[in-house]
């Protein structure tokens, strides 16, 4: 068994961590590894643990929501419910069947416990959200499965919750970029000519819901992705204004922003000679949980960060040349 922190543990060649947590033929149901469709926004997390998204209304891109704190970072790893009594002792004796120390000394130890074979309640084993394991897991090696009765009076901060699965659900957000057109076209735009940025917006909101439902243990979160605020940001100091932010709000076809109004138009000063400016458009995403499959669910706390979408563009602009004579 590999003592670091963030990494599976090993008895001989056999991997007892990590995704999947088990061998294959102890690993009923299991999940295809994280992020697993994340594509369609649909997939699987750990062991199983399910997420599905709602179709984004958006026709165009989309990508992996990112957060607007800077510091903040889903869960590395968790406990979930793996294993009954029986179950877990024909895993460790497969799993660490001529294992040396200190995987010897692991199973040994569970022996010693039998297994917790007739009471009420199942093992439950470390999943990871990354198989690349570069985070650090609070987990302990000494620690990889824990014993959880029906009526658990002391809950280990690492078991799964609706939290972590709201935070889980999250991570795996996918989000449509911003549907937004220059008027006149990037390639076209000159200078001290009022640009336009024109917001062809089918957008409504998203939501994720993170599933587990196995062995009795049923849990779910979902979070809700609320358009609010579309900004828009020139590329460069030689614009006026550089940045400007439109107000999203709900019409008869999904949330929409009125960027008609010329005050926060863009018009660039100079030209970007033989380059371009790296326009920038994003939308803030509110985003709300709740501890249930239902989107419409009442909001729960701890609150979750405000989600990012983004669409970059390089834009050319020209002076107007004029002859006079």
């Amino acid at each position: 068994m590999a003592l670091s922190l963030g990494c599976p543990a090993y008895a001989g060649d056999v991997q007892v961590g990590g995704d999947g947590g088990t061998t294959e033929s102890d690993q009923p149901g299991a999940g295809s590894g994280p992020d697993a469709g994340a594509e369609s926004g649909n997939g699987s997390i750990g062991a199983h643990i399910r997420i599905s998204q709602s179709a984004p209304a958006s026709s165009g891109s989309t990508a992996s929501a990112t957060s607007s704190d800077a510091n903040w970072k889903p869960p590395v790893c968790w406990y979930e419910p793996m294993y009954t009594p029986e179950e877990y002792e024909k895993f460790i004796k497969t799993a660490y069947a001529g294992a040396g120390k200190p995987a010897a000394d692991y199973a040994k130890k569970r022996d010693e416990q039998d297994y917790h074979k007739g009471d009420d309640g199942l093992w439950w084993q470390v999943q990871f959200r990354d198989d690349t394991y570069s985070e650090a897991c609070p987990v302990t090696t000494d620690n990889w499965e824990i014993w959880v009765p029906p009526a658990d009076p002391q809950p280990d901060p690492n078991k799964v919750t609706p939290e972590i699965l709201s935070e889980l659900a999250f991570n795996s957000t996918k989000l449509p970029a911003p549907p937004v057109e220059l008027k006149p076209r990037a390639d076209r735009l000159l200078v001290n000519l009022g640009t336009r940025v024109a917001f062809k917006g089918d957008l409504d909101r998203v939501w994720t819901t993170a599933s587990l439902d196995y062995k009795g243990v049923q849990l779910a979160a979902t979070t809700v992705a609320t358009p609010v605020a579309l900004k828009v940001d020139a590329g460069t100091s030689d614009a006026d204004p550089q940045s400007c932010t439109y107000d999203l709000v709900k019409g008869k076809n999904g949330y929409t922003a009125d960027s008609g109004d010329a005050g926060c138009n863009v018009t660039y000063l100079r030209s970007s000679g033989s380059g371009t400016y790296p326009f920038k458009a994003s939308i803030t995403w509110k985003v709300t949980w709740t501890d249930s499959a239902d989107p419409d669910g009442p909001p729960r706390q701890p609150g979750l960060p405000d989600g990012l979408s983004t669409f970059e563009q390089d834009v050319t602009v020209k002076e107007a040349q004029a002859v006079n004579r």
